[in-house]
């Protein structure tokens, strides 16, 4: 178990690489940072348990995916509060001037097109692909951290990031022809 000092370089150290996994999936900033908070406080509960048998990142992003897994869990069981005035608002000024101008429209459509394409079919990945591909291509994370968090072979990573791409590659390319067609 570590000192409180010790504790301090920790937060110090990998808040932000914590942060940025956390915004990988998909969560709003003020989510991000809640499930930052609940990592940490999970971490102080159960820092006696981590036997130095991995890296302490590896340990700490263990806790945040399973975080991240239950709060997915637990939003599916909700239903979404939309809070568009808000949302309109934030855009103006109180002159009712832009705050800043929206972006040519054809390529915005054409970019958020290609995005909710391309999450759609991360989304329909099984869970063991969906969190090695993320972990892997979204926030970078090297073979040996993913394994040991997964709990994974090198060889059996490596097959299911094949498998991943390959059924990424499928979807988009399914969902591209569907688009043509209309």
């Amino acid at each position: 178990m570590l000192p409180n000092s010790s504790v301090e370089l920790l937060v110090h150290d990998y808040t932000e690489a914590l942060l940025k996994g956390a915004l990988s999936p998909g969560f709003p900033i003020d989510e991000a940072k809640d499930l930052i908070q609940s990592v940490w406080l999970t971490y102080m509960e159960v820092r006696h348990n981590f036997e130095g048998r991995s890296h302490i990142r590896t340990f700490l992003f263990g806790i945040l995916y399973n975080k991240a897994k239950e709060k997915r869990r637990k939003e599916q069981k909700l239903v979404p509060d939309e809070k568009i005035e808000e949302l309109v608002d934030s855009y103006f000024d109180e002159r009712g001037r832009w705050q800043r101008p929206p972006v040519d429209p054809e390529k915005f459509l054409q970019a958020s097109q290609t995005m909710a394409l391309i999450e759609k079919c991360i989304d329909k990945l099984p869970l063991n692909q969906r969190m090695a591909f993320c972990m892997r291509e979204i926030d970078e994370h090297g073979s040996d951290d993913i394994c040991k968090v997964m709990n994974l072979s090198v060889t059996n990573l490596g097959v299911i990031l094949f498998r991943a791409k390959a059924r990424l590659r499928e979807c988009i390319e399914r969902q591209a022809k569907g688009k043509e067609n209309l």
